[in-house]
């Protein structure tokens, strides 16, 4: 960004060389226009289960509309606990070692800002979620990209990280199941980079935000590998699996000292994540299970259609064994991604996401999300094979 970009002298320079998320160009572009289908943003098409909205409803209804706890309800943080114990082998006090937030985005933002002094780097695993280089920066941190390629269907190995840790690098931080690319990372492969993160000294900040949403094998959360409780930040929510985006639900699991840490700037910054917004996370593990998995398998079904139809119309597409996305290749077209998808919108009405907001390892891809119906699934890949026919 050039010196006159950055002339404003009532704004910080660091938010002013910070790009606005190329997700919500796109969202916003596909809002404005009448008869489009969206395969951009990343949000169930599910509405959140009755029983939930119901639980919350029912909180209202007794004047459940106080603060809670900076850590959230204490039976909340219980849940989670029991939670992450049966499906994921990782254990944790709800006393002093979780924190609820408002959504895993915040989550990022707080560990970040509790471990990050000025100028120390952080590994960021590439492609990744858009805000993970911005909220680096913010925190006074430098990110630096380790990118993961298609060879390897996006697999974080340990000489990616080799080749990019220095004297001043602090923390790694990635997402498995991964946003965009749905690769996912089996309890082997973690194994081995947990080798390098005890080598380096680094602190792990695992994006698990889609360990539910797993289609071919359980998730192996990085955590439960011997060794990385002790270092590793474990953020989640329920905005993805519970189908509960809106309610802004999310939880940090970690040890002790940091998760205090993240407390105190919570606590002076947010307060607490909502009271109504608490109630129906809490109902959602007790009793949300059953329509959890009905979710799942619905995206399983969906996962199986498209990558099937993108290598039907020409764009090669690994099968994601995670998340909701699949990120087929475009390069054979010969247009950047960012070209492909506001043509395709413009010309087609599809909204996808261009792959190079996701870093560099994205330029030749487009990240597309099937939490949509198979309906509209069917429809937005004929507009797209109408449309590569044309370019072809």
């Amino acid at each position: 960004m050039s010196t006159m970009q950055v002339a404003n002298r009532r704004l910080s320079r660091t938010i002013q060389l910070i790009p606005p998320s190329g997700i919500r160009r796109f969202f916003e572009l596909a809002s404005s226009m009448e008869g489009v289908i969206s395969l951009g943003v990343g949000e169930p098409d599910f509405v959140t289960p009755w029983n939930t909205r119901e639980a919350a409803i029912a909180s209202l209804e007794k004047g459940y509309t106080a603060y809670t706890s900076n850590s959230g309800l204490y039976e909340l943080r219980e849940e989670i606990c029991k939670y992450l114990a049966a499906a994921f082998d990782v254990h944790y006090s709800p006393d002093k070692e979780v924190v609820v937030t408002v959504g895993a985005s915040e989550g990022i933002d707080l560990a970040l800002r509790a471990i990050l002094d000025p100028g120390d780097e952080v590994l960021v695993v590439e492609p990744c979620y858009v805000s993970y280089d911005p909220v680096v920066r913010l925190a006074g941190g430098v990110p630096v990209a380790v990118q993961t390629s298609i060879e390897q269907q996006f697999k974080l190995m340990p000489q990616h990280i080799e080749e990019k840790v220095t004297d001043r690098t602090k923390a790694i931080i990635f997402c498995f199941p991964n946003n965009p690319t749905g690769s996912i990372m089996k309890k082997e492969e973690l194994a081995k980079l947990a080798e390098v993160v005890k080598r380096h000294d680094l602190i792990v900040i695992s994006d698990e935000i889609y360990a539910e949403l797993t289609y071919d094998t359980s998730h192996t959360s990085f955590a439960s590998l011997p060794g990385m409780k002790e270092r590793t930040i474990l953020l989640s929510g329920f905005s993805k699996a519970f189908a509960m985006t809106g309610w802004r639900i999310g939880y940090a699991a970690g040890p002790e000292d940091i998760i205090q840490a993240m407390v105190k700037i919570h606590q002076y910054t947010m307060l607490c994540a909502p009271i109504m917004g608490q109630v129906a996370a809490l109902e959602s593990l007790r009793h949300g299970m059953e329509a959890k998995k009905r979710m799942v398998e619905s995206y399983r079904q969906r996962r199986n259609y498209v990558v099937k139809a993108f290598e039907q119309i020409g764009l090669p597409c690994h099968k994601p064994e995670g998340a909701f996305y699949a990120f087929p290749s475009i390069a054979s077209t010969g247009m950047t991604a960012e070209e492909f998808a506001e043509k395709l919108i413009l010309e087609q009405k599809v909204a996808v996401v261009p792959g190079h907001v996701f870093g560099e390892g994205g330029a030749t891809h487009i990240r597309c999300s099937y939490a949509t119906s198979l309906e509209n699934l069917e429809v937005a890949i004929d507009r797209m094979d109408a449309f590569l026919r044309v370019y072809k």
